[in-house]
């Protein structure tokens, strides 16, 4: 290690014991358990991003103004995916405002929408239902420090640490390459951002420069974002045309066990034919092929029923945006509103 090496690391130690101060935390033991220093990793982070090509001198001023949240790891546990039924998620997301003002987003880029669904096959609507369940069509984008968000998450979250730790790796390349102060940029509390609240890695592989002008904004260009919106769609073989999911009908009550027998609202993959669910008493209301594979879906509405559906490959999809099959859905029904609307404003 030459002599700036070492000069440079020992500013980064001493500018990462700044994290922990004492406005944040109640008493020495909570400030304990965030001293950066006993995460061997952090170095290890640095010197990672250096090698490709990150100055370290901008990397600890960076680091050093990150803040310990809190209310981060709070909401990781609180998601609404994990504690709402489907006729609750619903109602935050199916509302006349949000279907009226994504009709008002397809109309003010409808060229832009209509090259996008050109380019990769996604339709305009399942474009602007992301931007709209995700942030409401570009107007709340987060207020979280991104930085702070991921700082957190990296080195505190019991579960995902290490996912966490590669987000704030990516964050940090990103805002350095496009020349963006990383204090500023603010998302959710996952560290997602911009319009289609990308995660940093989504980010880097995902976001397209649609605009063509150099740079890819997420944060506040709704063309890189539609553009970008598409190509993940596209770059998880959304299938141009086809389905996202059916309407069925079932027993009125779930036979015990059944839910996991035949994997229903599970977001990986179709797995269940359409057959094997006849076996067991559910059919399409139309009528489909024996051997299509399906998601099933088992929804809870307010009236205390029970309702199904049958998500095609294109339903899968939109759950590697957000792996929750409510999430798929809203944003599913959410696209048809608006759709309808917008022909018949048209």
């Amino acid at each position: 290690m030459n002599k700036v090496h070492r000069k440079a690391s020992s500013c980064l130690l001493a500018a990462l014991m700044c994290w922990a101060t004492p406005t944040l935390f109640a008493d020495e033991s909570a400030q304990h358990h965030f001293a950066p220093s006993q995460h061997d990793d952090t170095q290890a982070l640095v010197d990672e991003l250096v090698e490709q090509g990150v100055p370290q001198a901008w990397l600890v001023e960076a680091l050093e103004q990150a803040n310990f949240t809190q209310s981060v790891l709070d909401a990781m546990e609180g998601a609404a995916e994990r504690r709402l039924q489907w006729h609750e998620y619903r109602a935050i997301f199916l509302t006349e405002q949000r279907i009226q003002e994504g009709v008002e987003f397809m109309q003010a880029h409808a060229e832009t929408l209509a090259r996008a669904e050109s380019i990769y096959g996604v339709p305009a609507e399942i474009i602007t239902a992301i931007i709209g369940v995700e942030t409401y069509y570009g107007r709340h984008k987060g207020q979280h420090r991104v930085l702070d968000s991921l700082a957190t998450l990296a080195f505190h979250h019991p579960v995902r640490g290490t996912f966490f730790r590669g987000e704030l790796a990516a964050f940090l390349r990103i805002a350095y390459e496009q020349q963006v102060d990383p204090t500023e940029l603010r998302g959710s509390y996952a560290g997602a951002m911009g319009y289609p609240q990308f995660i940093p890695t989504s980010y880097q592989a995902y976001a397209v420069d649609f605009d063509d002008d150099g740079i890819r904004d997420l944060w506040e260009n709704p063309v890189d974002a539609i553009g970008s919106v598409a190509n993940y769609f596209a770059e998880h073989r959304w299938v141009a045309g086809a389905p996202i999911y059916h309407q069925a009908s079932g027993p009125e009550e779930m036979p015990e066990g059944l839910m996991q027998e035949l994997s229903f609202n599970q977001t990986s993959a179709p797995t269940v034919s359409v057959a094997e669910l006849a076996e067991h008493g559910f059919e399409p209301a139309e009528p489909l092929d024996d051997e299509l594979l399906v998601v099933p879906l088992a929804l809870e509405f307010a009236d205390g029923e029970t309702r199904y559906r049958f998500g095609e490959f294109n339903f899968y999809v939109i759950t590697r945006y957000n792996h929750s099959h409510l999430y798929a859905m809203a944003v599913s029904e959410l696209a048809e509103a608006i759709a309808e609307q917008y022909e018949d404003e048209a």
